[in-house]
């Protein structure tokens, strides 16, 4: 790592303040019906955040519908988030629409970040790292990731990206 780097990364926050969303139709119909619902990921997501040290302000599921998602974003800008992660609904089937509903809140967006998951993802599963769609961005001085809902892909997403460089990304969209 750069002197430049190592320097960003001492005067980023080291904790921040997240918010969690899970995109998913079915899981959201099942909380809808009071249905018990089996979140791998959005545990694990929790799981490694909180053991990060970092603090969650909540965890919502919510549906691959378009609308949800954009009202998502905007209650990002309202709470005193300071990094929010979208898991699921990222893919290439015509209900995956996270990317498409967050991208255009994105004031600048960190290609590097689907890149080196893409790169990353190939060494574990090969080839099928191509249909891997992820991004991230800053608006409004927030960090905003959108991940695939896999639990390996979360897994990889925070311990290798997200964890590493989302304090350095914050302190970048703040000046």
């Amino acid at each position: 790592m750069s002197d430049t780097s190592k320097k960003h990364k001492a005067e980023a926050p080291s904790k921040l303040k997240y918010g969690i969303f899970l995109c998913s139709t079915s899981r959201y119909n099942q909380a809808k019906k009071g249905e018990k619902i089996h979140d791998p990921s959005g545990d694990l997501i929790e799981s490694m955040l909180r053991k990060a040290g970092q603090i969650i302000l909540f965890r919502k599921i919510i549906s691959d519908d378009p609308d949800m998602i954009t009202q998502s974003v905007k209650e990002i800008f309202r709470e005193k988030v300071d990094a929010a992660i979208f898991c699921g609904g990222t893919g290439i089937t015509p209900s995956d629409v996270t990317i498409e509903s967050v991208a255009p809140f994105l004031e600048k967006t960190v290609p590097g970040f689907g890149e080196i998951f893409r790169r990353l993802s190939y060494d574990e599963i090969g080839s099928a790292a191509i249909l891997s769609r992820t991004i991230a961005g800053v608006a409004k001085g927030k960090a905003i990731f959108c991940i695939p809902g896999s639990p390996n892909a979360a897994h990889l997403c925070l311990l290798r990206l997200i964890l590493p460089e989302a304090g350095h990304l914050i302190k970048h969209a703040r000046e």
